[in-house]
């Protein structure tokens, strides 16, 4: 599967609609926790400010029939979890629709699925503990449906990418796919050691389909594209019956955090 959607653009500071509203209510957050110790006062003060904008994001959603991060109705809920692959970004606060949702996530990081309703959303991610964001973003849910949102590139040029999961696995079966979240690897061809190619020419921040396998444990390997030159060995994988899996290349060809594999189950 191609990379359903990579977040991209702001929204401009004059359009007060629910995300500006989402993405200042974080904002003041974050400067309310950064003045807590230090000046009450200010504290207080963002933090009024941070309910300000909060109260009148919910407003907005009310206005469209929408709630800000849960919904009672079940067939109008999609599923969210959030992976840190950013190798220098370090630990990361996150936000959505204003409410912090983890505190200091770590890099490799991946956290449980979380509910919300189907419609548009804002991320907010920072540094953790600082008030700059490393990036702000719209995003949108369909009812019924799972996502995973991926963090991309390094701390210069951070990104989310917008992976669809597809977590549902025919009895008896497993199946797997692959993600490339390594910033200065080539494109790679992900093969069985020595032998096929599985997934072929995938690069930088593209996801391959799902392939169903009958469960096993397999060595794998990735390979430039093209080519016979492994540049990564995956450990002894085992796929278990009816369990979905992503396995995900992280961290740097020419430095440190080295690249690596990780495989994560959907």
């Amino acid at each position: 599967m191609v990379l359903k959607q990579i977040l991209g653009g702001g929204i401009m500071p004059t359009e007060r609609n629910q995300q500006w509203y989402l993405q200042r209510a974080a904002k003041y957050d974050r400067l309310a926790q950064y003045f807590k110790y230090i000046d009450a006062a200010q504290h207080i003060a963002y933090y009024h400010k941070h309910l300000h904008c909060l109260n009148q994001a919910c407003q907005l959603m009310r206005t469209n029939n929408t709630a800000p991060f849960a919904d009672t109705q079940q067939g109008h809920q999609a599923r969210v979890r959030i992976f840190h692959g950013s190798p220098d970004a370090g630990p990361i606060d996150i936000y959505i629709n204003g409410t912090r949702i983890l505190k200091d996530f770590s890099y490799k990081g991946v956290s449980s699925y979380a509910t919300l309703p189907a419609g548009s959303h804002q991320i907010d991610i920072y540094p953790a503990g600082m008030v700059s964001a490393l990036v702000s973003r719209p995003f949108i849910t369909e009812a019924g449906k799972v996502y995973t949102i991926a963090a991309v590139g390094i701390e210069a040029n951070f990104k989310l990418a917008l992976l669809e999961d597809h977590p549902e696995v025919s009895p008896g079966e497993t199946k797997v796919r692959f993600v490339h979240l390594s910033h200065d690897s080539p494109a790679v061809d992900i093969a069985v050691k020595n032998r096929d190619v599985v997934f072929p020419n995938i690069a930088f921040s593209q996801a391959s389909k799902y392939i169903a396998l009958t469960p096993m444990t397999v060595d794998l390997e990735a390979r430039i594209a093209g080519t016979q030159n492994a540049v990564l060995s995956f450990p002894r994988m085992q796929f278990k019956t009816d369990q979905a899996y992503t396995l995900l290349a992280v961290g740097f060809v020419a430095k440190e955090p080295e690249l690596e594999a990780i495989i994560i189950a959907d």
